[in-house]
């Protein structure tokens, strides 16, 4: 892998949030959510490439947000896959199959930078691509069609999916557009990856990852990121 190329889909209306603006633009922390995701980023890949997905009469976003020095803006589609896609497909000139590229959610702005640091370098060597992720700790149950508890999951070996996610290029390409020929809009990079046959590794994170999708999630942001700032402030 020679280069580290970051993709962030940040096109999406954020419905559930009932805002007056898309969520990735929702203010946290003194700046906007989209601007601590990036700022995030930066701190852990300070020469990468960031490739932002954004919806083409986007009229919310700033380039002060971008701290990144080498950056490209891409029109963004309505699904994440969508985004992800057409940004493979603006690089693909300049892109290598073997460089590495993570994709992150605008909406995760709690990433820690250990945990993008642990993620890259499990990616070096990993040919099938790799995820954060953390084990399941609460019971799992499986509803009923009226809303009843049918069974409960057992949880052993059960994961959430955090982001980012990660592969080299040429094998991400492959994965999304054998998607886009089943039609299928993955929800993720690793499921697109699972339906090629591969076995994304699963790189444990920090639960504290949190992705912002309910009004309510913003002050649970606003708490993480002050708690890491003060635990950061104490181990320097």
């Amino acid at each position: 892998m020679s280069r580290l190329w970051l993709i962030v889909p940040a096109a999406g209306v954020g419905r559930r949030m009932a805002a007056d603006c898309p969520k990735q633009y929702l203010p946290l922390a003194g700046s906007t959510v989209l601007a601590q995701t990036l700022a995030r980023l930066h701190a852990a890949f300070p020469t990468a490439t960031l490739c932002l997905c954004l919806a083409r009469d986007d009229v919310y976003f700033d380039a002060a947000m971008v701290p990144f020095a080498d950056w490209r803006r891409i029109g963004g589609g309505a699904e994440r896959a969508e985004s992800v896609a057409a940004a493979l497909t603006a690089i693909a000139a300049e892109a290598a199959a073997d460089d590495a590229v993570l994709v992150h959610d605008a909406a995760r702005p709690c990433v820690s930078v250990d945990d993008l640091t642990h993620l890259q370098a499990a990616l070096v060597d990993e040919p099938d691509g790799a995820l954060l992720a953390v084990p399941v700790a609460d019971t799992m149950k499986r509803a009923a069609a009226d809303g009843r508890v049918a069974r409960t999951e057992p949880r052993d070996a059960l994961w959430h999916a955090l982001t980012p996610q990660g592969a080299r290029y040429g094998l991400l390409c492959d994965a999304l557009a054998a998607a886009r020929a089943r039609g299928v809009a993955p929800t993720d990079e690793a499921s697109a990856l699972e339906a090629l046959g591969r076995a994304p590794r699963l790189v444990a994170g920090r639960r504290d990852n949190l992705k912002i999708t309910h009004p309510d999630d913003l002050a649970l942001a606003e708490q993480i990121l002050a708690a890491q700032a003060a635990q950061h402030k104490a181990l320097t």
